[in-house]
């Protein structure tokens, strides 16, 4: 009998939706938010905001990936919905954007705290450092996969529960700021301003799909899949708003604004420049649990990729305990790449906008495929049906508008690595395809 577990528990695959999610964005976003919006009662609305439509996309996602379990997320959804060219590049930006450049910033801003325990860490060699060392656990097997994924998720959210119930206990005097909108107030809400800052949370919420990229690795995917993301988002949505919450109680909007370690900011207005440096080492520890969630889902797309695409063959080989080795090895070099070219609001501003894209193809998709295949076994079917699936569309396909006016550049860039993946795709296939996973096992 084997000696390793084929599957992924319930329990690591909601750990790996948590980790995905909290990590760099809901410890940097506030301060460029905060360069456009000043007011606590609109910044705690946005997060409220991307935490409803982070669900709704949960629902949608839920539905496709109980209909469709098999690994790969979007590139797997988006084949069969529309067409492998269509995968094709969405697996592409998946790959070289999706979890590249997430985790090559929450790489870069652990990095950065834990500098602020040890001044002399270079930030870029530290976090060349830890994506490499938590690259090599996940070449192992998926027990140790499983293990650090769980252990390190559970220490992240015991840590930020600590910190914000220390900062609530050790702060002086709290911030004088209102909760509620005034009527002057909500005319920020429309604006360009706002609608950037809504990419920005966006980008925080960036991974409530991260089961789906695991399907095939998941214990009874039709039954568990929509559990495991409706239960990871709704718990981050509440750790977020308790967070912010703490934030903009605990410090100063105008100490915040601009800057990137939010967190070190707001423990240094609770408990001194001394108490700072220790919590900004505790949560530069937390990000490991995203950088390493991040390495665990991505090389999964590059998988299946390799499965379907016989130029790409090399990436669906895996070890003797399941593990696919090379595309782990392709995700590391490519976040390496990033971290030493990239500047890290950028990265943020850019990936936000590629993600949300591409997660708005696919959701619309949940309508295509009802359309198409009406008689496809549905073990989960969104509820409110087409409600949540038209909330989530009509609010990213708004934030994307406007991010394309305000930053026209990030917009040009998406452009490019699209009709680049594009390129690619046109000449993979010139090279042929290979049967599927399901087609190959006769089922």
């Amino acid at each position: 009998m084997s000696q390793w577990n084929p599957k992924f528990s319930q329990r690591t695959a909601i750990t790996l939706v948590i980790a995905n999610m909290v990590g760099t964005g809901v410890f940097t976003s506030l301060g460029f938010q905060l360069l456009d919006i000043q007011h606590a009662g609109i910044i705690l609305l946005l997060w409220l905001i991307g935490g409803v439509v982070a669900l709704c996309g949960a629902l949608c996602y839920a539905e496709l990936g109980a209909a469709l379990p098999r690994s790969g997320g979007e590139y797997n959804f988006l084949s069969r919905i529309y067409h492998p060219g269509v995968g094709f590049v969405s697996g592409w930006i998946s790959v070289t954007v999706g979890f590249s450049a997430p985790t090559a910033a929450a790489a870069i801003t652990a990095a950065t705290y834990l500098k602020s325990v040890f001044p002399e860490l270079s930030v870029v060699l530290t976090s060349v450092v830890l994506v490499t060392g938590i690259g090599a656990i996940h070449l192992g097997s998926r027990s140790g996969s499983s293990a650090f994924q769980q252990v390190f998720t559970g220490i992240k959210i015991a840590l930020i529960l600590l910190f914000m119930a220390l900062a609530w206990w050790q702060v002086e005097t709290l911030q004088t700021v209102s909760w509620l909108p005034q009527t002057t107030d909500l005319a920020l809400i429309g604006t360009g301003g706002f609608a950037v800052a809504l990419i920005y949370v966006n980008y925080a919420y960036t991974g409530w799909n991260a089961a789906t990229y695991l399907s095939g690795e998941v214990d009874n995917p039709a039954k568990n899949l929509p559990r495991i993301l409706i239960f990871g988002t709704a718990t981050v949505t509440l750790l977020y708003l308790a967070l912010h919450v703490t934030f903009l109680s605990v410090a100063p909007m105008q100490a915040m604004a601009g800057k990137i370690e939010i967190g070190y900011v707001v423990a240094d207005y609770a408990f001194g420049e001394t108490g700072a440096s220790l919590i900004g080492g505790m949560l530069g520890v937390l990000l490991v649990s995203t950088v390493s969630a991040m390495l665990l889902a991505g090389p999964r797309a590059l998988q299946v990729m390799g499965e379907d695409f016989r130029v790409l063959r090399a990436l669906s080989r895996t070890t003797a305990s399941g593990v696919p080795a090379i595309a782990v090895g392709v995700q590391i070099s490519l976040t390496l790449l990033l971290i030493v070219t990239s500047s890290f609001e950028q990265i943020i501003v850019f990936s936000g906008a590629l993600l949300a894209l591409n997660s708005l193809v696919t959701v619309v998709g949940v309508l295509v495929l009802r359309f198409r295949e009406p008689d496809l076994p549905r073990p989960f079917a969104m509820p409110w049906y087409p409600l949540p699936m038209v909330v989530y569309s009509v609010i990213i396909l708004w934030t994307l508008i406007y991010l394309v006016t305000e930053r026209p550049v990030e917009g040009l860039m998406a452009l490019v690595l699209i009709t680049l993946g594009g390129v690619v795709y046109w000449g993979a296939q010139r090279q042929g395809t290979r049967p599927s996973t399901a087609e190959r096992s006769g089922t």
